[in-house]
């Protein structure tokens, strides 16, 4: 099957000790049945405490936190399994954390996990987005629609085409807004038609009207929170901006959720996740890379908060087309 991953994928080390947040806090750990398994068969006092706290739920097997950590982290930042039994004893999610992985039959897709502080670094200090294409050695399946793939694939690389080659990351994110429905429109079996970026950001400046930022903001404070921090930026936003990292941002977002679409063949909403994530980023202010590590590890890493956008995405006032053309508008960067 082939694969493809970004250049930065390889160059990932997990920080351990060293790292400003941790994958160990907040979050409960699914557990894996074959490695729950293993867990509960351990003797001695290890395999007591995990005994203790691992719970079964209809959803599966999980670690469940204690004190806001999994109960397996050390005071020294490192995981009590690793270190007594080797990372190869981790469950699956420790393992692969935060490394992802998207099948679509006649290839796949790797990628780094924004809510990973490191891949964070990583993802948004790349100077240019470059892919690493390989053959893994295993056939390619059968699922996903061949032909609404093709359709994303090619829609996906102007999108990205878009991104990189607008003036600064307001005018990118608005010609990936309006271009999405354009993009939409194809999926949908309508003809290919040409996109002209210039004729695009007249048509914005004429649709553009006054945002409505409270209530953008407001939509978020509903949503699960898991941290003090979160909430914390919720309340004390910023002037909507969109530094050079922006891009990044976007083009990090477009690579994972528009070739979603297949599922669906609903682009139209994801384009839509796309522009409310970098507005959001953008308005709470702070350092931009913990501010979007942050938001990944609220947002994107609860799958309910995701669907929820997607949805909210045609029915917010505050998130309609022309009240994010006009916060785009306010954030323009260089």
């Amino acid at each position: 099957m082939n694969v493809s991953k970004p250049r930065y994928y390889d160059d990932f080390h997990c920080l351990a000790g060293s790292c400003p947040d941790s994958c160990c806090k907040e979050w409960d750990v699914d557990v894996d049945e074959a490695s729950a398994a293993n867990y509960r068969s351990l003797p001695g006092p290890l395999g007591d405490r995990l005994r203790q706290v691992l719970q079964d739920s209809d959803g599966g097997t999980v670690m469940t936190i204690e004190e806001g950590r999994c109960p397996m982290w050390r005071p020294d930042g490192l995981c009590r399994i690793q270190a007594e039994l080797g990372e190869q004893a981790l469950c699956r999610v420790c393992r692969q954390f935060p490394r992802l992985r998207h099948d679509y039959g006649s290839f796949a897709e790797l990628g780094l996990e924004l809510s990973c502080p490191e891949a964070a670094r990583l993802i948004l200090s790349e100077a240019k987005g470059e892919t690493v294409r390989f053959d893994d050695g295993h056939p390619p399946e059968e699922g996903c629609d061949q032909e609404a793939l093709a359709i994303l694939l090619e829609t996906r690389e102007k999108a990205l085409s878009l991104l990189d080659r607008a003036d600064n990351p307001g005018d990118g994110l608005t010609l990936l807004l309006l271009y999405g429905f354009q993009a939409q429109e194809q999926l949908d079996g309508g003809e290919e038609e040409e996109f002209s970026p210039a004729e695009a950001l007249k048509t914005a400046a004429a649709l553009k009207r006054e945002p409505d930022i409270p209530g953008f903001l407001d939509y978020f404070k509903h949503l699960e929170i898991l941290t003090e921090q979160w909430k914390k930026l919720l309340n004390q936003p910023h002037s909507p901006s969109l530094p050079p990292q922006t891009r990044n941002l976007a083009r990090y977002l477009t690579e994972r959720y528009w070739l979603q679409a297949v599922s669906d063949y609903d682009l139209v909403c994801r384009v839509k996740f796309i522009v409310i994530s970098c507005l959001l980023v953008g308005l709470l202010g702070g350092n931009f890379t913990r501010t979007a590590q942050l938001f990944s590890k609220e947002i994107e890493n609860d799958a309910d908060n995701v669907d929820a956008i997607l949805d909210a995405a045609y029915e917010v006032r505050a998130f309609a087309d022309d009240r994010l053309l006009g916060m785009l508008q306010m954030g323009k960067g260089d």
